[in-house]
């Protein structure tokens, strides 16, 4: 009876590992291979979700819905319901608490860092069949309309959005950042803009703009506020500086080499023009539009999707019109280490696809995110910013050229600014790079930012940054960011994030497997005891 009991006991145990080894372990990713529908059930309704993100530019909503309802008509069946958010971080956020309760949306506007992570599991459909599918593929023969092909996607943006060898989104649109600088100071502080911004002369000229008079007044402009330099996104000035420098900051496969001595050097430049007075950030001190359009910036770096916010004319401004100050702005690359060598981020947002039981329902979903990519929604789309599409098809099309070509002719959809700012992009797509994209690069490229913010303000506050300062701050934000299970550099894994839920049961039945055992095995002690 005993040894019956210790044997099924036994078995038990060992089910319950094997089911956590087979289909929960942690760091595993899992690839949802879709089987494509021969043929898509047009005799039934369908009814997708489809997360998209939105500012306050009632223009791209107005995009989204015109193309919901376009897409409406060709496929009567499917209902699209849009629902907007004002943050990519909220839209992740919402995607990783519904992951686990099964409610995904079906279509989502994301970035790659942010897939990686909804990859813990077999949430999101891995696109590779469906690109080159004859039927339903780019450009397949089953589509209703002009969809693009897989050959006019430009590859670079394509692949962004692949991950571990798998395609798991489509481009939607793409961006980088740009300099917007009020080329009016540069030349009244005695200096001319060269073809291409140095970091040298970004933080020369930064220095002669802190220079004030005897009563305070800063000499550049005449007021009491000026912040010569003021960067948005600090995540990207750290990641732009690294590559320029040919400087860690992670590989391929997850290891992180943040912390390393050129970023150390950078954090103490970075400090030095703090405490002058010359740099700081969005973070602290506010949105560089804000002061770059009443005369209180003169270089403003920011992506190239947010031109509108730029500049004299910006026709979007959250600084009323009598604090706007009448200056030249020029847009240009992000600073450089080698201007002959240029390097600047690419960014922008992707669209992915979750993965249901109903492939038919997965299809449709499909059918949308491929209408996301005609000429109609693209080239309306870019012409709200300083985007770009993400295809050649629109890019070379006879529309968006002529829209490009109109640059100037009002300060609404032909801002200059704006065009300006999209052509940075199209003119330097081969100068573009993007960093490493594995669960856990999200909260790295947090963590790059961090670096400058903290330094940022710890120098306003009056503190030190020395050697110890660096390294107290790599160990801060290694712990903040949990990086120290996110690196690989020892296993030669990436941490893939929080365990499913199905492994927390599972590990949680082991655990009871075990306390089972141990507490039959305590009790036959004691009854031998007894009987002895």
């Amino acid at each position: 009876m005993r040894r019956t009991l210790w044997k099924r006991l036994s078995l038990l145990m060992l089910a319950a590992w094997a089911a956590v080894m087979l289909t929960g372990c942690h760091g595993s990713r899992e690839t949802s291979d879709f089987a494509i529908p021969e043929t898509f059930n047009t005799s039934r309704d369908y009814e997708i979700t489809f997360w998209a993100k939105n500012d306050t530019n009632k223009a791209q909503t107005d995009i989204y819905k015109k193309a919901i309802s376009d897409f409406e008509s060709l496929y009567p069946n499917i209902t699209v319901n849009l629902r907007l958010y004002t943050d990519y971080g909220k839209i992740y956020n919402d995607v990783i608490t519904n992951i686990s309760t099964g409610t995904t949306p079906n279509v989502c506007i994301t970035y790659p860092d942010h897939i990686a992570t909804y990859l813990t599991g077999d949430s999101v459909i891995a696109l590779d069949r469906l690109l080159t599918d004859e039927k339903y593929g780019l450009g397949g023969s089953g589509i209703l309309f002009d969809s693009p092909s897989s050959d006019e996607i430009v590859p670079q943006f394509l692949e962004e959005c692949t991950l571990d060898g798998h395609c798991y989104a489509l481009p939607f649109m793409r961006s980088t950042e740009a300099c917007y600088v009020n080329k009016t100071y540069v030349e009244a502080l005695g200096y001319t803009l060269p073809e291409t911004l140095t970091w040298d002369f970004i933080w020369e000229v930064s220095e002669a703009a802190a220079a004030k008079d005897q009563d305070g007044n800063f000499l550049v402009n005449g007021q009491e506020v000026m912040i010569p330099f003021i960067y948005k996104s600090t995540d990207n000035m750290m990641i732009q500086m690294l590559k320029q420098k040919n400087a860690g900051y992670s590989t391929e496969n997850g290891e992180i080499q943040l912390f390393n001595d050129t970023t150390a050097d950078l954090l103490y430049t970075i400090a030095d023009h703090t405490e002058s007075g010359a740099f700081s950030t969005f973070k602290i001190s506010g949105y560089p539009a804000n002061f770059l359009n009443a005369g209180q910036c003169i270089f403003a770096i920011d992506s190239t999707a947010g031109a509108t916010w730029m500049g004299t004319n910006a026709p979007l401004s959250d600084i009323s019109e009598d604090s706007f100050v009448d200056f030249d702005t020029e847009v240009m690359m992000v600073p450089q280490f080698d201007p002959d060598h240029p390097q600047m981020i690419s960014q922008g947002p992707s669209v992915c696809i979750f993965n249901k039981e109903d492939p038919q329902e997965v299809l449709a979903s499909w059918l949308f995110t491929q209408y996301l990519l005609t000429n109609e929604v693209q080239i309306a789309y870019s012409q709200t910013e300083g985007y770009v599409p993400v295809t050649s098809k629109a890019m070379e099309s006879s529309e968006y050229q002529d829209y490009l070509s109109r640059s100037g002719e009002d300060n609404d959809t032909y801002y200059d600014v704006k065009i300006e700012a999209a052509r940075l992009l199209l003119d330097h797509v081969s100068d573009t790079f993007t960093t490493p994209v594995f669960n856990g690069s999200a909260s790295l490229r947090d963590a790059a930012g961090q670096l400058i913010e903290d330094v940022t303000k710890s120098v306003r506050r009056k503190q030190e940054v020395d050697d110890a300062f660096i390294r107290a701050l790599y160990d801060d934000v290694t712990a903040l960011y949990h990086l120290d299970e996110t690196d690989a550099s020892s296993s030669g894994e990436s941490d893939l994030g929080p365990l499913p839920l199905t492994s927390v049961l599972l590990l949680s039945a082991l655990a009871g497997t075990w306390i089972v055992i141990l507490l039959y095995l305590f009790l036959q002690i004691r009854r031998k005891k007894r009987a002895g």
